[in-house]
């Protein structure tokens, strides 16, 4: 099976691209690399796995470069919601028009599926958790806005093609060769400054919650949406468990073995309050179930060089 992945040299990408490699898929990365890691790009090389610089809004060379691959895997966005709310336009044309021009390119390709890596910030505020599929879709960021019409982007063009998606929700993910920039996410930020020996830097109380998901384990549940029968459905993706901020920092700083107390500051503007995901969804129609507890995850990350 030949797959295309979207964003391949980025965090998430980069990652599946070694793990469906290793499991013999042959796989083609497309990335314009604005927020590529110099890690990723030498593992990708040493791997063997090729990466063709180029945006996802490129249509003409997208339809030059589909017509010989099965399934896309979708992983190219900008993905900060603070960022979002200084630079809404550019996270619209990036998520949402690049996504349109990528569906269109796949069904004048007559590409067969696409996975599309969504987040759990199409959610907005929850009303009820934890969160199920079916919850009301209303974001408050326009990165969320940004992912949500990216899906019914993808719904309408299944609706009037032979085109099959899969859509998976993302909790927040951490692991191994997450960016530390400010774009990060609150995992990579606590370990980038524990490791130089810093407390880490708390938005608000830290009294709210996630849903923290290992970056393998997500590439295990995009693995199984390359296979699945249940498609034109939307998964979450997630632990199934929430984490209080505040925790979070207590439990890393216990692993790395540091006599630090975190810092709290004003909340940021656009998060949310309360977030985890309810999986049952995914662990019925694609057989996924989390295995990497957040504790083994964060020990790995301390013992672990970028």
């Amino acid at each position: 099976m030949r797959i295309i992945i979207t964003g391949g040299a980025g965090f998430i990408g980069h990652h599946l691209a070694l793990h469906l490699k290793d499991k013999g898929y042959e796989v083609l990365c497309i990335d314009n690399l604005s927020r590529a890691s110099r890690s990723a790009l030498t593992l990708l090389k040493s791997h063997e796995i090729p990466l063709i610089k180029m945006d996802v809004q490129d249509y003409d060379n997208l339809v030059r470069i589909l017509s010989d691959h099965d399934i896309i895997v979708h992983a190219a966005a900008l993905i900060d919601v603070e960022e979002s709310l200084l630079k809404p336009l550019t996270y619209f044309e990036n998520n949402a028009l690049g996504t349109a021009t990528l569906v269109k390119a796949c069904v004048d390709n007559n590409v067969h599926r696409i996975i599309y890596l969504s987040s759990a910030a199409v959610y907005g505020n929850p009303i009820s958790l934890p969160i199920a599929e079916t919850h009301p879709v209303d974001p408050i960021s326009p990165y969320g806005l940004s992912k949500a019409m990216g899906e019914e982007v993808i719904r309408l063009y299944s609706r009037i093609s032979d085109l099959d998606y899969v859509i998976l929700r993302l909790f927040n993910v951490y692991g191994p060769r997450q960016s530390h920039s400010s774009y990060a996410g609150v995992i990579a930020r606590f370990a980038e400054r524990i490791r130089a020996g810093r407390p880490p830097v708390i938005f608000g109380d830290g009294m709210q919650t996630r849903d923290f998901i290992h970056v393998r384990d997500v590439c295990i549940a995009i693995e199984r949406a390359l296979i699945t029968e249940h498609v034109n459905q939307v998964y979450n993706i997630g632990s199934g468990n929430p984490t209080r901020i505040i925790d979070l920092a207590k439990i890393m700083i216990k692993l790395s073995g540091l006599k630090l107390a975190p810092i709290h500051i004003p909340p940021r503007q656009g998060d949310i309050r309360h977030s985890y995901a309810d999986i049952t969804k995914a662990v019925k129609c694609l057989g996924f179930r989390p295995s990497i507890e957040l504790e083994e995850g964060i020990r790995e990350l301390f013992q672990f060089s970028d």
